[in-house]
């Protein structure tokens, strides 16, 4: 290089050495090395200069790399921020309060919300209420932990672990692996081969349904404050997914239940026991005690005394005796209110955002194998619900809590008797206004979509264009032909439902035909049992818009997703309108209607009817719904919604004094703070 020096070449011998010339060479030489040594330092200041451009630059990209990687953040990855920094809050906050000594808290709370009061077990101990009467409670559907016995390769490691209930990793974890095996057979409504899911055993099934989620854990713990334990406390766990009667087929649920009631009245000094059903459990118990009368192979054989030796009381909450609105729209179209807002909100949340799959379409096939399902679809017709014109809670206003009858009012084009209604012109205009095609003529013969391209196949994979046009066309559906509906749509589904459940309303309770399993579970079919010593109450909040009718669309977004949407777009235009985001509301408590809970209760069994032929005393009480006042209140104490309600203080203090030996008279008779004593007056059913 050019910077190097050049070495000088030793004097050849044949030179004679020449001291002037000497002198001058190295006088040159020192001249060319200082030369050289200012070059070398001129060299080094440009390739230093160079390095630190070159570093300049690419300190530069790597910032603008950085920058441009902020920015191709999506909205989800802000919502994934948001929701973690929430939840790593909330976990540190729910340290902080379990860490420390139990009275800081009670003393924030209580400068915060004021004194506290007792807990109901609390109170009633000191009053020197005592254990009494054995208690069974009987839980509702999804509230019962269930857990893997058997299963394929790709549920390895999971054997008694909980796939529902507790803390649900599985599904975030394997989603496709845990919808297999949460999914029941199509064809038989049993296990599917080589998977064996079970319901998880004792208190701990049901007490919390995820870490921090009560179930019947508040109930629980202030009956333990009188003196209740496991020995007088039962858990009728059992696998809610199945119809009732095979659950006595697959696991003798029933007749475990059964051998439990007799073991705790023997051992309990002949008391009878006292039970609980919450929600879809009311119904299971209602079959049960048909089919612990009935004789063997079909019933427990227990005769017709069974109930009347056994049973003091059946306290029923949140019960939909006569079906669930809210439970079409999860057959239907895989909804419910908090459903459609969220796609509304987010489409594609549900979808590929989430587990990268169809997630509805994958839970819709699952959720149409449980069976017991069917047993929440509206009962009774129109006689019950309404019709195209009519319906028995009139015009309804959600703000005011008001009943309105006056045909000025702003909802006098309302109508709860069109559970469903495709567009919102049709739900409010009479049926004279419009022309109904009928759909179940048309053949399903075009696909509508390719299901070789689609996740997971449905039963709408099968149905042509024209099939869903035809449906749209029909306009509008009450609860009659709401059946018609689902037939078509689902028929797997409804085949297997029309040999364990009934939805009408028997002509004649003496005809031999109603002694099939298949009706015990629908009021309008069968009877309550011979004890006429027996109390029968429904407990269930009020003051909460619940779902009762729906205003829908069809979907065209894309080939693969279901077909029919409810329209968040259709509103009631005021603040009392009872329609948002396409769904009407009526009173009730947030999942069940008050028509659904009350009206055997105020009707249907009240006094002696063909449905009550022993006069069984039936009694009404209603929970009006207070939210908690603040954060610390939790769930609160005085809660109607569906759930919350087993927190509710005044419900507790109710069912430990029953337990405890009063009647209905005791806890001051009958509250009521709805209209379904009015609304029950329209619907005209035959008593006798």
């Amino acid at each position: 290089m050019s910077f190097l020096r050049r070495r000088k070449p030793p004097p050849t011998p044949s030179s004679p050495p020449n001291d002037s010339s000497d002198h001058d060479n190295n006088n040159n030489n020192d001249d060319s090395d200082i030369d050289n040594n200012n070059k070398d330092e001129n060299n080094k200041n440009i390739v230093d200069k160079e390095r630190n451009k070159t570093r300049e630059e690419e300190e530069e990209k790597r910032k603008k790399n950085n920058n441009e990687k902020k920015k191709r953040w999506s909205c989800l990855d802000n919502c994934w921020w948001f929701v973690g920094g929430v939840c790593t809050v909330w976990w540190c906050l729910l340290f902080l309060y379990n860490a420390m000594p139990r009275s800081i808290p009670q003393y924030v709370t209580e400068v915060i919300a004021g004194p506290m009061p007792d807990p109901p077990g609390i109170k009633l101990a000191k009053e020197g209420l005592k254990a009494n009467h054995p208690v069974v409670f009987v839980p509702g559907i999804v509230t019962c932990g269930l857990e893997l016995w058997e299963g394929q390769s790709c549920a390895d490691g999971l054997f008694r672990k909980r796939l529902w209930g507790g803390t649900f990793g599985e599904l975030y974890k394997r989603p496709l692996c845990w919808v297999k095996h949460m999914s029941l057979d199509n064809e038989t409504g049993l296990d599917p081969p080589g998977i064996r899911v079970r319901p998880v055993s004792g208190l701990v099934a049901a007490d919390y349904f995820a870490p921090g989620y009560f179930v019947w854990a508040v109930l629980i713990a202030n009956l333990a404050r009188i003196g209740y334990e496991e020995k007088n406390m039962y858990m009728a766990s059992y696998d809610w997914r199945l119809s009732f009667q095979n659950t006595e087929v697959r696991d003798q649920t029933l007749s475990r239940m059964k051998s439990k009631i007799e073991l705790m009245v023997a051992t309990n000094g002949g008391k009878k026991v006292v039970v609980i059903p919450h929600s879809m459990g009311t119904l299971y118990f209602l079959h049960f005690m048909k089919w612990v009368e009935a004789p063997a192979p079909m019933g427990g054989g227990g005769g017709s005394h069974w109930c009347a030796k056994h049973i003091k009381s059946v306290m029923n909450i949140g019960g939909p005796f006569l079906g669930v609105p809210k439970t079409l729209a999860g057959l239907f179209s895989m909804e419910a209110k908090d459903i459609a807002i969220a796609k509304a909100f987010a489409p594609h949340v549900l979808d590929s955002d989430v587990f990268h799959f169809q997630t509805l379409q994958h839970l819709m096939r699952m959720t149409r194998t449980w069976d017991s399902t069917m047993s929440m679809i509206p009962k009774g017709g129109e006689t019950i619900w309404g019709g195209l014109d009519w319906s028995p809670e009139g015009h309804y206003e959600c703000d005011s809590k008001q009943h309105k009858d006056d045909h000025n009012s702003s909802m006098k084009n309302m109508n709860y008797g069109r559970i469903i209604s495709f567009g919102k012109e049709v739900a409010k205009s009479h049926s004279s206004k419009f022309e109904r095609l009928d759909f179940k003529g048309v053949l399903k013969g075009k696909k509508h979509v390719n299901a070789s391209i689609c996740d997971v196949w449905t039963e709408y994979h099968e149905m042509g264009v024209e099939t869903v046009k035809a449906i749209e066309n029909y306009k509008a559906f009450t609860a009659d032909s709401i059946l018609d509906l689902l037939y078509f749509v689902a028929p797997k589904m409804m085949k297997r439902g029309d040999a364990h459940f009934s939805h009408g309303i028997a002509d004649d309770l003496n005809d031999p035909k109603y002694k099939h399993y298949k009706y015990w579970s629908n009021p309008l079919a069968t009877t309550l049992p011979n004890a006429p010593d027996m109390e029968i109450y429904s407990m269930y909040g009020v003051g909460i818009p619940t779902e009762r009718a729906y205003v829908y669309k069809v979907n065209s977004d894309s080939e693969c997703n279901i077909p029919f949407k409810i329209d968040t777009s259709a509103d009631g235009g005021n603040e009392n309108s009872c329609l948002r985001g396409g769904i009407y509301s009526a009173d009730g408590d947030e999942t069940v209607p008050v028509l659904s809970s009350g009206f055997m209760f105020a009707k249907g069994w009240r006094g002696k009817t063909r449905f009550n032929p022993s006069g069984i005393r039936t009694y009404i009480l209603e929970y009006e719904h207070s939210p908690p006042a603040n954060l610390l209140e939790g769930r609160g104490t005085q809660s109607g919604a569906h759930v919350d309600i087993l927190g509710n203080f005044a419900l507790i203090e109710d069912i430990i004094r029953v337990a405890a030996g009063a009647t209905c008279e005791d806890l001051g008779g009958e509250r009521v703070h709805s209209d379904i004593f009015k609304w029950s007056e329209k619907i005209d059913l035959k008593l006798w």
